[in-house]
């Protein structure tokens, strides 16, 4: 952990010192300008770590507030990064291929102060157009057949979401729009695909979505996985506050739903100790005792090794963790990572569907994704 947070703040503090410098250097011609830059920019820069090194000692309404501000920061580090190194790229292509308007390379302080105000204007739209599209939820519709040898089930509908991130950042007024979705899209069962809850979350606010999350109505019960972010936060204490609000928490267990399919929910794996497995599917369902001829559905929080679920029979198998990608270009990373991004996938007669989550963590921005909550409408053969 030390050697993670050591080599988090230098890239941190040196992709900072890199986007300070090069906007100096464009506003050289202008003291006045140049001074409220740094001021304002460093500080800034400083806002994230320092929130939450008082996270760490006491939570309240400063440490929200720098929180806040210091994620919006990550967001508009990351794309101002992303624009110095634009121009930057274009002034050494130019260096020897030139090709820009002599005016615009010896305009002198002018032409710098243009550059710069181009610059952090197209950063500034783009991250408030992100944090807009960051509250938009849409919803996407999902119908699949199932297999099913013995029993008989009529049509389910099935409200799955994952990465709502409750906490500091994403309260309960984003709770109470996802319940209303839900609920209103008359689900018979409601599936939490892991990361409900944020790192972040204060005993005041959790007692707030605890109430909000109760309202839920769905016949045949609301169901969750733990995702890393439970882990991280206290598992058990997270673990607690989902069974309080009427959610069954499934950690490597298996339950039958309705009597229509069997529901497997697995363990994260950055909850596993050093030298520790997870159970397998089989191992799951062989120690559960239910019917073995109805269709398996899975929750597991992070789309790996999907060539498990394919080769154990399961039918279908929900999960979330990518946000796909939240903020480009990190979902063109996360296609060289996973396997599915998000969406569905068919492998064999196994279906995946990866959700891009209903929430959002660290910038409340999304640039290139939306958040999401998946109506899947089981029919069973």
């Amino acid at each position: 952990m030390l050697v993670f947070l050591a080599i988090a703040l230098s890239v941190y503090g040196l992709v900072n010192f890199y986007i300070v410098r090069r906007g100096a250097q464009a506003l050289a011609g202008y003291p006045g300008a140049r001074a409220a830059f740094l001021v304002l920019f460093v500080g800034l820069a400083l806002v994230f770590p320092l929130g939450r090194v008082l996270m760490a000692a006491s939570r309240g309404w400063l440490t929200s507030v720098l929180i806040e501000v210091g994620t919006f920061h990550l967001a508009v580090m990351l794309y101002g990064f992303m624009a110095v190194l634009a121009v930057d790229l274009v002034r050494l292509v130019n260096a020897f291929l030139p090709f820009l308007p002599k005016g615009l390379t010896a305009g002198g302080p002018r032409a710098g102060a243009a550059v710069f105000a181009v610059a952090a204007g197209a950063v500034a739209l783009t991250v408030a157009a992100g944090a807009w599209n960051a509250t938009r939820l849409r919803t996407v519709d999902l119908d699949l057949r199932l297999p099913k040898k013995e029993g008989t089930s009529g049509p389910l509908t099935v409200v799955a979401a994952s990465d709502l991130h409750l906490g500091t950042l994403v309260g309960p007024s984003r709770l109470e729009k996802v319940v209303g979705r839900m609920n209103a899209l008359q689900p018979d069962v409601v599936l939490f695909a892991g990361d409900i809850v944020d790192e972040t979350v204060s005993e005041e606010i959790e007692a707030k979505l605890g109430g909000i999350m109760r309202g839920l109505k769905a016949p045949l019960g609301v169901y969750a996985v733990p995702g890393n972010h439970e882990f991280y936060s206290g598992l058990e204490r997270n673990l607690a506050c989902l069974r309080a609000c009427g959610i069954t928490v499934l950690e490597d267990r298996a339950v039958g739903v309705g009597g229509a399919f069997t529901l497997v929910g697995r363990r994260d794996p950055s909850s596993l100790r050093m030298q520790e497995r997870r159970l397998s599917i089989p191992g799951i369902l062989g120690a559960s005792g239910l019917d073995a001829d109805l269709p398996v559905v899975v929750l597991d929080h992070q789309p790996v090794r999907l060539e498990e679920a394919a080769a154990a029979g399961v039918s279908l198998q929900i999960s979330g963790h990518t946000h796909d990608g939240q903020i480009f270009p990190i979902g063109l990373v996360n296609g060289l990572i996973y396997e599915l991004n998000r969406g569905h996938l068919r492998k064999g007669d196994t279906h995946f569907y990866v959700t891009s989550g209903a929430g959002t963590w660290g910038p409340p921005v999304r640039i290139g994704s939306r958040a999401e909550i998946v109506r899947i409408r089981l029919t069973f053969e």
